[in-house]
């Protein structure tokens, strides 16, 4: 059929040239012969000089004695032809009549425009493409050879266990007579969940690199239509595709936009949505077997994927891509540095160490930061000078050197901030503090560091209360140095951070004895999928909010204590912050003691686990494992 209608519109384009080829060719002669006027004309013919003439209506053509062409308009009464015959000229006439042919064709010019204009449309809207204007039913994955930049699992660092489950799905692609001699089956297909930046779509571009099979790639968003039935012809005409191309492989990336649960939704059995997934339910394990297709999905929200979804013969395998540890963030950063010259100072392990929570998107970015650091500056390679700025920045914000503070600003600054170092410094559960800073950076006016010593798992009850103790020292530190009425708005992200600390303390990890072991978290922020039907009385709510008060404000309370056994000690650590504006781990350590914070034994003085590199998350985007504590900022929270 799509054959037809291109002859059809081939046929009418050839008929519509040759009719105004045929229309305009007889004008083609007077173009080329130059015009002259009718008395010339005339002297010429009686000075001999004229060869030939063709008399076409009013206009006269005649070939001059040279060779040449020339035109004239013959007046109505003029009687030339008695002229030229007198004067012994060779005389031609053209009939003014169309041949029947000519004026046929004429006569439809019109009709077969209209109708090649109709079936140009046609072809366009109906078979003529993907991006046709009805070409809606088509799918609109991609796929990727070789030839698009070949990814294999050296290119994958950092989830050894992920690439482990998954290369089981290699070898089935590459050899399937070793399963199949053993009854095994290929499997349908393997679903990647974590968070953002884990590198769940480069795994699946790895799978297919290293299969050496074609590669599609489609987004869950690109199935859905405001038209009811487009996302499922979609579907279909997908996996018609990976079928003409089997042994291959379909990645959907978010499938969550397309295979959340049905019956959720407003529109019913007839929803788009809904639609779109009983057909790649069906595709994937119907009547029809898909030999040779595997299908890879990656989302951030396992827990909306309908359950049908994730059954065995669909995503036979769920494959968990989550952050990695000390060692693959090591690996990372050695595959991102391939490219980049690294200077000599560079220990990628120190920077590893001084990252957690990282994701390989968030590494990757920090190597580039340093490259465009060490490219501002000239240098040739990139240093670990280069680094610690450039983790600075991704994690704090850029320096802003040009914001003007008054001297007030500066002291209030410094002395909520040395009050959160002095604090974490004294309670044994923190962690360590590496860097405290007046510089104002992103939203926050200064920023005190705390690095873990390795990569924290999980937290104690113990550990909690600390934490709540340093997050509250800068405030307390207000309170006492300038009073209960001249306490700032510097204290809002601490407050922030605190009460979201306190809060998955008492409704999720059952750390209140008062409210107990029930997790409270979803019903009290009016989550209604799980916990359909579970509400919390309102005598529990007002106790959930006791206790969280009371968390907070014992942390307070420990850490006013604690600075007013210290108040020598967090006075000469903000006079420090004052003058140094930045101070790292062990300076703070000599400033406290009333020391300068440069000494000349540096290197051998510090400590042998220590690393010199420092992380800090500011309050304005909290991580799920903050390291960060404390920070003025400058404008109120909403």
């Amino acid at each position: 059929m799509g054959n037809a209608r291109n002859i059809a519109f081939w046929v009418v384009l050839f008929l519509l040239i040759l009719a105004l080829f045929n229309l305009f060719s007889g004008g083609n002669s007077t173009l080329q012969s130059r015009a002259v006027g009718y008395s010339d004309f005339v002297a010429a013919v009686e000075a001999g000089q004229v060869s030939s003439v063709t008399l076409d209506g009013e206009q006269v053509r005649y070939k001059s004695s040279d060779g040449s062409d020339f035109v004239t308009i013959m007046p109505q009464d003029a009687e030339v032809t008695s002229l030229l015959l007198e004067s012994g000229v060779p005389v031609e006439a053209e009939s003014q009549q169309q041949s029947g042919f000519q004026s046929f064709i004429l006569s439809l010019l019109p009709f077969l425009l209209l109708i090649g204009v109709w079936i140009y449309f046609m072809n366009r809207m109906q078979g003529g493409g993907k991006g046709g204007a009805m070409g809606f039913g088509k799918s609109k994955a991609k796929m990727l050879t070789e030839k698009q930049g070949r990814v294999t699992f050296d290119d994958v660092a950092g989830i050894d266990e992920a690439k482990e489950e998954l290369e089981e799905i290699v070898e089935f692609l590459r050899n399937p007579q070793k399963f199949s001699r053993l009854g095994g089956k290929i499997p349908k297909g393997a679903l990647l969940v974590g968070p953002p930046g884990t590198g769940k779509t480069l795994l699946a571009r790895a799978i297919a690199g290293e299969a050496g099979v074609p590669f599609f790639t489609i987004s869950g968003s690109d199935f859905v239509e405001m038209f009811v039935g487009v996302g499922a012809s979609r579907v279909r005409d997908m996996f018609e595709q990976a079928k003409k191309n089997a042994p291959c492989i379909v990645f959907i990336d978010e499938i969550d936009a397309v295979g959340r649960h049905r019956g959720a939704g407003y529109g019913g059995g007839n929803d788009e949505r809904e639609q779109t997934l009983n057909q790649l339910l069906v595709e994937m394990d119907g009547f029809e077997a898909n030999e040779g297709v595997i299908i890879l999905a990656a989302t951030n929200r396992k827990d909306v994927l309908d359950p049908a979804l994730l059954r065995p013969g669909r995503f036979d395998r769920n494959v968990t891509v989550g952050n990695p540890d000390i060692k693959g963030r090591e690996k990372i950063l050695g595959v991102h540095a391939r490219k980049t010259p690294l200077g000599p100072d560079v220990d990628l392990r120190i920077i590893a160490r001084g990252t957690p929570g990282f994701s390989g998107a968030d590494l990757a970015n920090l190597v580039n930061e340093a490259a465009l650091m060490a490219a501002r500056v000239g240098r040739r390679f990139v240093t670990m000078e280069d680094f610690e700025s450039a983790k600075d920045k991704v994690m704090m914000g850029a320096e802003r050197r040009s914001m003007v503070l008054t001297q007030d600003q500066k002291e209030k600054t410094a002395y909520h901030e040395a009050g959160h170092a002095v604090v974490g410094l004294a309670l044994p559960e923190c962690d360590p503090v590496y860097k405290a800073t007046i510089i104002p950076r992103g939203g926050a006016l200064g920023m005190v560091v705390s690095l873990p010593e390795m990569d924290r798992l999980n937290y104690h009850r113990d550990e909690c209360e600390q934490r709540l103790a340093m997050t509250m020292a800068g405030k307390a530190a207000e309170v006492i140095k300038y009073g209960e009425d001249h306490v700032s708005n510097g204290p809002a992200g601490d407050i922030m951070q605190a009460s979201q600390l306190a809060r998955a303390m008492v409704m999720r990890w059952g750390m209140s004895d008062k409210v107990g072991n029930i997790d409270y978290a979803e019903a009290h922020e009016g989550y209604s999928g799980n916990t359909a039907g579970f509400s919390v009385s309102a005598h529990t709510k007002e106790l959930i909010e006791e206790e969280v008060k009371r968390f907070i404000q014992t942390g307070y309370d420990r850490a006013m204590e604690i600075l007013l056994e210290r108040k020598d000690e967090w006075e000469r650590l903000a006079e420090g912050l004052l003058e140094y504006e930045t101070l790292t781990g062990d300076e703070i350590k000599r400033v406290m003691k009333g020391e300068p914070p440069h000494a000349e034994d540096d290197g051998d003085d510090a400590d042998e686990g220590s690393a010199p590199s420092v992380t800090a998350i500011p309050k304005t985007k909290p991580r799920s494992k903050p390291s960060g504590e404390g920070g003025m900022e400058p404008e109120p929270s909403a």
